[in-house]
């Protein structure tokens, strides 16, 4: 049985991000004849045609998106070996693809990142910033060799380390009548207008399962008060809207300092989240995942 070659595949990955023959085999550093060609003998292995020529640009067939999602798994593979092949011998040198959630990489990276340059100077370290599912599937995709993420979370097919625990506190307005008190029961917020991030952060999961809470329910048509981001929580909470849960890391950052918030422990048990580094079970960059977890720990 024939199979493609890496490079037919580089073109059909080509062609979807360029949408033209001519763009693509420039990006390629071929001819067009030559990628034409090559797509051709593509669409011959597969059975069928991967692209279909528009007056407006090439559009993915059937075939070519199914094509593309294991064509760009193939090639990130491809590449992640030979990454590791010339780093063999040199853990964290060279091209490492992280990610990173957005209640940590504000708050952790600032003091991460000066010490993974000290320590590894042969570093080229490429960030990307999004939430726990869209990273995961990036991961599992091969587009990232590692993530930084909060558990618990669901980790099938994925292996990682340790990195800390981060405490989830309480946070209210000044004038709030347990502002004053040592610690906050999480009853106590529940009654109280709780304001949290916007579905899809895992925060929002973590502090309600630490607390044994439910989500925040609207009432008649109007939704619940939800936050895109900690710092606009922590000045709807500064504005007196409700109350909320901070992590302990963001605090310690400075997150709450300009605003007329107070922070205080939660009456609960191991209220917090365990931050670790990700990576795909069975990869290469495993040993290099066990050393950036190893590095950030410090």
């Amino acid at each position: 049985m024939n199979l493609p070659t890496l490079r037919q595949l580089q073109y059909l990955k080509l062609l979807a991000e360029h949408g033209s023959f001519g763009r693509a085999a420039e990006a390629a550093h071929v001819t067009q004849p030559t990628l034409s060609a090559g797509v051709q003998e593509l669409e011959k292995i597969l059975g069928g045609p991967v692209v279909d020529r528009a007056r407006s640009g090439v559009i993915l067939t059937a075939i070519g998106e199914v094509a593309l999602g294991k064509a760009t798994t193939i090639l990130n593979e491809a590449e992640e070996l030979v990454q590791s092949a010339r780093n063999a011998g040199q853990p964290l040198t060279g091209r490492f693809r992280l990610g990173v959630i957005p209640t940590v990489a504000p708050f952790l990276l600032p003091r991460a990142l000066p010490l993974l340059r000290a320590r590894f100077p042969k570093l080229r370290l490429y960030l990307r910033e999004d939430l726990t599912h869209r990273l995961i599937a990036l991961l599992k995709a091969g587009q990232l060799d590692a993530a930084l993420i909060a558990l618990p979370y669901d980790m099938s097919g994925l292996a990682h380390a340790h990195v800390s625990d981060d405490e989830l506190l309480a946070a209210l307005p000044r004038t709030h009548p347990l502002a004053r008190e040592a610690a906050a029961p999480p009853s106590a917020l529940e009654s109280d207008d709780l304001i949290l991030l916007e579905d899809g952060h895992c925060l929002r999961d973590h502090a309600l399962a630490a607390c044994g809470l439910r989500p925040p329910r609207a009432t008649g048509e109007e939704e619940a008060f939800a936050a895109t981001s900690l710092p606009t929580l922590v000045q709807m909470v500064g504005s007196g809207l409700g109350v909320t849960f901070l992590p302990a890391m963001a605090v310690a950052a400075g997150l709450t300092e300009a605003a007329d918030v107070a922070v205080m422990p939660l009456e609960a048990d191991h209220p917090s989240r365990e931050i670790v580094v990700a990576w795909r079970s069975g990869s290469s960059r495993a040993a290099e995942g066990r050393l950036l977890a190893e590095t950030l720990r410090t």
